[in-house]
This record gives structure tokens, sequence and C-alpha cells, in this order.
């Protein structure tokens, strides 16, 4: 299997390397991301911040903006805490034992046991998703993937499979089998390298495995959002650090109340989010967009400053920007979605 994933390493730069720094800005990107999606980001990044010393230095909207549309922003604002304490405190080295590295902010397990395993040859065994779905597979496993209760019954079998002679190799190949052979569905099994030990292989039960817990319906949201033109600016709100979208810039806006028509609610929530009066309210488009565990729809309304001064209710900062300085700042995927019909 080792040689097997020798092969895919040359579209990966941060597997061709021995930088821990690198390894873990990677590793962060990839939780819940396709490979293909972080190389961009990651090129970026490193391109940015080339060092640890750089991240931490950096302000938190510049690696945000850097970050911005790959999604799981506290990944981001906990790399950035991270890059912090191993300058200020560790001496700007990156840990080389897993439990000091493991009480970083924002690192689990996984990502201690992948940047430890991969950057310093440490023999922990990482378990993600795809290393998930190839274990399950390979011992028709049925606890359910997606249930906390399971970790650590995977935890288990992964640490008994690890190759503790190449620990980095290992996890870095389980991970690849899982994406690009023994995938969610249709798994390419014929030319699977270890198809000659997988049980679910041998047994013909692939579509069977892995096993999930049913989970309830994605609930939806129907947000009304207000683009207040004052003169030649418009005004954004900043998120709190903490929670979704944490640091990120928007609109003013909010939930819609159920039985209020949208443009209600736009007129409400600017009220009570920044304190504004606004009149001339125009429709200007609808759009959709899914998180993890929810999905929203936004009405969005472009509308005039009327009165008042700018108190906040939630968000810890506002700016009146010119529409143009829009690009400066990072902004939530589901405002990129209108940004064309404001920006021409």
């Amino acid at each position: 299997m080792l040689d097997w994933f020798r092969d895919y390493q040359r579209d990966m730069p941060w597997r061709n390397t021995d930088n821990p720094y690198y390894i873990w800005v990677s590793e962060v990107m990839l939780q819940q991301t396709q490979v293909k999606k972080v190389v961009d980001y990651y090129n970026r990044f490193i391109a940015r911040f080339p060092d640890v010393q750089h991240l931490a230095a950096a302000p938190l909207q510049d690696v945000l903006k850097v970050w911005e549309g790959l999604g799981y922003y506290a990944r981001a604002r906990n790399l950035h805490k991270a890059a912090q304490v191993i300058v200020n405190e560790l001496n700007g080295r990156i840990p080389r034992d897993y439990a000091t590295f493991r009480k970083l902010p924002g690192v689990g397990d996984y990502s201690a046991a992948a940047v430890q395993s991969i950057a310093f040859d440490e023999p922990y065994a990482a378990v993600d998703g795809n290393i998930k779905r190839v274990l399950a597979r390979l011992f028709l496993m049925d606890a359910p993937v997606n249930d906390a209760k399971s970790a650590k019954l995977f935890q288990r079998r992964a640490d008994e499979l690890l190759d503790s002679t190449a620990p980095g190799l290992f996890n870095q190949a389980m991970m690849e089998l899982g994406a690009t052979v023994c995938r969610p569905q249709s798994p390419i099994c014929l030319v699977c390298p270890v198809n000659a030990f997988c049980e679910a292989f041998q047994t013909a039960r692939q579509d069977e495995f892995p096993q999930r817990r049913e989970t309830k319906p994605v609930p939806e949201h129907h947000i009304a959002v207000g683009v207040i033109y004052r003169a030649d600016e418009v005004l954004i709100t900043q998120r709190q650090f903490e929670g979704l979208l944490g640091g990120l810039w928007e609109f003013p806006g909010g939930r819609i109340a159920e039985g209020e028509a949208a443009e209600v609610a736009c007129v409400r929530n600017i009220r009570e989010v920044v304190n504004l009066s606004v009149r001339n309210i125009e429709y200007l488009t609808r759009v959709r967009h899914a998180f993890t565990h929810f999905k929203i729809v936004v009405d969005v309304f472009t509308c005039d400053y009327q009165s008042g001064e700018v108190i906040l209710d939630g968000p810890r900062d506002a700016k009146w920007i010119a529409i143009e300085a829009l690009g400066d700042y990072p902004l939530p995927r589901a405002t990129h979605k209108f940004l064309d019909k404001l920006i021409v």
C-alpha cells in the first residue's frame, strides 16, 4: 500500500516536505475538504504566511481573507491563535511531542496524530472520515461512522494496523486510499492495493459499509439582509470572533419571523442590529447557501440610510466603506453569491 501511495504524492505539495509548519497547515485545511479544493488555498496561504512567525504576527483579518471561501473559519482562527502560542511560549518551534502539540488551540486527536506522524515520524494513527470508511470495509465494522461513541473503536483498529516503521507514510496512504479508491459510492475495489484483505470486498458487501446513524433533516432558516447606502458608502458589520463565520464581515440582517414579510424583517433587523432607520427599500435578489448542519435562504434588499447613529447589538464592529472596497474584507460565501449585483 505504501508503494501505491507514492504515485499520488506529486499533486500534493505538502506530501513532499518535512517542514512541520507546512504539514500542519495542510492537515488543518484538509479536514472535511477535498484535496483538489485545498491545493490553491494552501499555496496562497504559504506564500502569504511562509512560516509560523509570519502567521503569528499577521492580523487575524488578513488570515481570514486568505482563508476566505474555504469554510470552517474556526480552523483559521485557531491556527492563528496556535501560531501565537508557539511563537510567544514555545520558542517559535512546533512541538515535537504529541501531548504538547495536542494542547494548542484547535488541535484535536486527528490533527495531533497526523502532524506528529508525518512531520516527526511518531507512531500515532490518524483517523479521519476517509480512514473510518476504509476500516469499516476492511473489517465489516457495523459501528456508525457518524456516531461519536464509535470513535474509540475506529481508533483501536487504526492503532492495530499502524506501520510503526513508517507511521506518517502509512497514515497518508490510508487517507488517500479512502479519498481515491475506497470512495463513499462506487469504490474502485478491483485496483485497491488491499482488496485481498478486505472483508467487504471478499464478501461483496462494499455497499453495506460504512454504516451511519440516521440523522435529523437539515433545518432551513430564512434571513433578510439589507445593503444600506449612505452617499457612496455601504455599511458592513463584523461577526464576533467566536462562533459561526467568526470574524467575517457581512451586511446587517437577521432571521425572518414566522408570518413576517421579508422586507419588514429587513427594516426591523437593521433597526435592532445597528440602530439605523432606512428608506427606499428595494428587493435585490435571493441566494441559498448550505452549511454543515443547516441551510439558509437569504432575501437581499438595498436601501438608503435615513437616520440614526450606529449602535451594535450582536456584531463586534461596523464600518462605512466604499462598495469597491468590499474585496478587502473577508466575507461569507453567501455574500459573495450576490456581490456581482452590487459591484459592476
